[in-house]
Order: structure tokens, then C-alpha cells, then sequence
């Protein structure tokens, strides 16, 4: 569910008319819906009531700083990829006891960073991080708490770009060292194990991948508290996915993603963590364009808009499906016609979709391609020097930008050019 819908023959975010947003913003731009954060999170953190847990946000899917504020005060923890993220998140306000740092590549700065802002815990994806944390804990005096990643060598059924669990996969250790790489973990000054962490990809939409992995960290769970290791939390990740077409079978819903933890490992009498990205902000966010040309080709229309891939990626990088609507309320069993949508970028891959049924628009027309909230801003880019995509956020009745479009002058300024050219 999402709170983007016609009213009146007009398309509103929540009780605000698109067009006039558009009409004050101009486009392309983001737009999200508060109430739609608020709820996806809230789903969540209802579906694991009755065991001790902490929802931390993925917010590599989405990670406006009024995006974070809005669901760190309606109770979210953040999950943080990188000190920019980490500094982003204490920013909008979460304390570093709530944030939970993950990613292959932490460096010994980024650690400094957290150790001294504050971190709940470090989800260690290597033993050569492993080894570093520790000398920078104990160089500073910290005793940074962590898990141990593993790779459970489960196929989440995803796209391939957004697969983490399979042995080829870059991400954690495999679940067969685990016990002496936990070992080693216990013998390092600075550090202290508190639990095990797991994450096999992203969009998945059905819960056997999530039932095997979770299934293999309860076991490996007995077996290190067998070893004498102190196995208090389980940071079982996220990936959920939504359905990008109304077409598509819906994924699981959150509340039986949390029956499925409390059947595997909710006996461990462990803390759980999960960290929901997509599910949250995806149906969040719309991003609305305009209609620059429609375009007559050999054997196919075009519809050319002012937005592109370096404004979306998804569909360049992912094959990504969006389903793409007018702003103004089609008619009833009006006729509709295939056409080719891309953007201005002079690349082939600025495509967003071929041969999409679309109803009659014309030049000028506002479309909103749904399902874009998750990440869509966040890998947008200036290529062709293009602005940044502006953001806007709704709340009930009013909207705010909360990332402004920069001017050409502000982009140009901010190359230097050396004294000698």
C-alpha cells in the first residue's frame, strides 16, 4: 500500500496534487510520502512483537536526512554502509548506540569515526577487518562490540547484481569457518563478540531462501555458545521485496517474514535485528517527469522525457520494471498505445521501458514512474552535466524540498581549473 493516488481526475502524494508540486519544483523530482514511510516501517516492528528486536533501516535505500529523522522518531535504528552514512545518520538525529555498521570495505577511519561517535555494533565481513578494528579499538582505548558476517551459501532467487549470499559472493565468511574465525575474534584485544550476522540479497519475493539461512545461523548459533562464545544477537539483514508491477504475484507480507524468524530462531533467546531498506521507502517514493517529445520512429513512438538515467538507474543497471503512470487520471477504457520511454541522456541504455502500453499524453504531460523511493535518488548522478534530481517530502497537506535542485553556476563553480592551463 502507498498513499499515491487520483484523486478528483488528479494524482496527489497523500492530500498534495502532484501537478502543483511540479508545478512549484519543476521536474524531474522525488517525491515521498510520510505516512507511507511511517507505515512500511511500523509493519515491521509489529511483526516482531514478543521478542526483544531493533528495526534498523537500510538506509542505503533511500538516505535524505528527513527521511531518516521521520522513521528514526517513529522508533528505527539505521543501518550504515560507510562513515558517510554513519555521519548522515548522527546528523539527522539517531544516536550511535542505534546504529549498526555493515560493508566489505570499513576502513580504519571510518572505524575511528564510529568508535568515538558511538555504535551499537560492527558486523565484521572479513578477518582482515576483523584485524584492523582491533588495533583501532585498542589504540583508542574501545572495546568495539561485534558480529561476524557469515555466508550461509544460500541462492536468494534475485537478480544477480543484488545477490550476497552464495559462496562466490564478496560478502561475509563462509559459514564452514566459522567457529575459528569467531575463535580469533575472541582472542583479539578491543573487541567483543555479541552475536552473528547473515544478509543474502535484496528484492527477494519468497521466504524458503530466508528459512534456510536462518536455519543455518540458529545451528551455527548452539554451535558457538557450545565453543564458549557469547551469542546474545542476530542481525538476520533484510531484502524483502515489493512488487514493482501491480501485475506481479505480491512478495510476503512483513508479518509472515516475522513468523518465519520467531519459528527459526526466535527459541535462541536472542535480540534480532533486521535492516528493511526497500520495503520500506520503494513504495514510499514516486519520481515525476515530464514529457518532453513523442516521437514518431520506424516501427515504434517514443516517448521522450526530462527525466533520465542519471535521475533513475535502476532500469539501465537492473532491467529494472517501474510502472509508469499519467498525473492526470486516464478515462475509463480509454485506448492505449506501445511506446518506447526513454530519457535525453545520449546513451542507448537511457531506457526505461519498450513497448509499454501507455494511455494518450502529449508534450508537456506530467508522468510518475511508482515504486521509486528505494534506490532511485540515492544513485542518481549529474552525468551530462544534468542538476541533481531535487527530493521533496510530503506530510498530510504540505511538502517541503528537502534536497533543492543545484543551479548550473553551483555545478560549474565547483571544478577548479590548475593556475597553469
Amino acid at each position: 500500500m502507498d498513499h499515491f493516488l487520483y484523486k478528483d481526475g488528479a494524482l496527489h502524494a497523500e492530500d498534495v496534487p502532484v501537478a502543483d508540486i511540479a508545478a512549484e519544483v519543476g521536474t524531474p523530482f522525488y517525491c515521498y510520502s510520510t505516512a507511507t514511510l511511517t507505515r512500511h516501517f511500523r509493519l515491521f516492528d509489529e511483526a516482531l512483537d514478543g521478542i526483544p528486536h531493533l528495526v534498523c533501516y537500510a538506509m542505503k535505500a533511500a538516505s535524505n536526512q528527513a527521511i531518516l529523522k521521520t522513521l528514526a522518531q517513529a522508533g528505527a535504528g539505521m543501518d550504515v554502509v560507510s562513515g558517510g552514512e554513519y555521519l548522515r545518520a548522527k546528523a539527522a538525529g539517531v544516536p550511535g548506540n542505534r546504529i549498526v555498521f555493515s560493508g566489505v570495505g570499513k576502513t580504519r577511519d571510518e572505524m575511528r569515526v564510529a568508535l568515538e561517535g558511538g555504535i551499537r555494533q560492527f558486523n565484521v565481513e572479513s578477518e582482515p577487518e576483523m584485524q584492523a578494528l582491533s588495533e583501532v579499538a585498542s589504540s583508542f582505548g574501545f572495546e568495539a562490540p561485534i558480529t561476524v558476517r557469515v555466508n550461509p551459501d544460500v541462492d536468494a532467487k534475485t537478480h544477480a547484481k543484488i545477490a550476497t549470499g552464495k559462496s562466490e559472493n564478496k560478502f561475509g565468511i563462509p559459514i564452514a569457518r566459522a567457529r575459528e574465525v569467531y575463535a580469533e575474534a575472541a582472542r583479539l584485544p578491543g573487541l567483543k563478540v555479541i552475536g552473528i550476522d547473515v544478509h543474502i540479497g535484496s528484492q527477494l519475493t519468497e521466504l524458503e531462501p530466508f528459512r534456510l539461512a536462518y536455519q543455518k545461523v540458529a545451528e551455527l548459533t548452539e554451535v558457538l555458545r557450545a565453543d564458549g562464545h557469547e551469542i546474545t544477537r542476530l542481525d538476520l539483514g533484510g531484502g524483502l521485496g515489493i512488487p514493482y508491477t501491480r501485475s506481479n504475484e505480491a512478495p510476503p507480507l512483513p508479518v509472515e517474514y516475522g513468523e518465519l524468524i520467531k519459528e527459526t530462531v526466535g527459541h535462541l533467546d536472542c535480540e534480532i535485528e533486521i535492516e528493511p531498506g526497500r520495503l520500506v521507502a520503494g513504495n514510499a517514493g514516486i519520481l515525476v517527469t515530464k514529457v518532453i517529445y513523442v516521437k514518431s520512429g520506424e516501427g515504434r513512438d517514443f516517448l521522450i522525457l526530462d527525466g533520465a538515467m542519471n535521475d533513475l538507474i535502476r532500469p539501465a543497471m537492473y532491467e529494472a520494471y517501474h510502472d509508469i503512470i499519467p498525473v492526470t487520471e486516464p478515462r475509463p477504457g480509454v485506448e492505449q498505445a506501445k511506446y518506447d520511454i526513454v530519457g535525453p541522456v545520449c546513451e542507448s541504455g537511457d531506457t526505461f521501458a519498450k513497448e509499454r502500453l501507455m494511455p494518450p499524453v502529449s508534450e508537456g504531460d506530467l508522468v510518475a514512474f511508482r515504486s521509486a523511493g528505494a534506490y532511485g535518488a540515492v544513485m542518481a548522478s549529474e552525468y551530462n552535466t544534468r542538476p541533481l534530481v531535487p527530493e521533496v517530502l510530503v506530510h498530510e497537506h504540505q511538502f517541503a524540498v528537502i534536497r533543492p535542485r543545484p543551479t548550473f553556476d553551483e555545478m560549474i563553480n565547483r571544478d577548479t581549473i590548475p593556475e597553469w592551463l
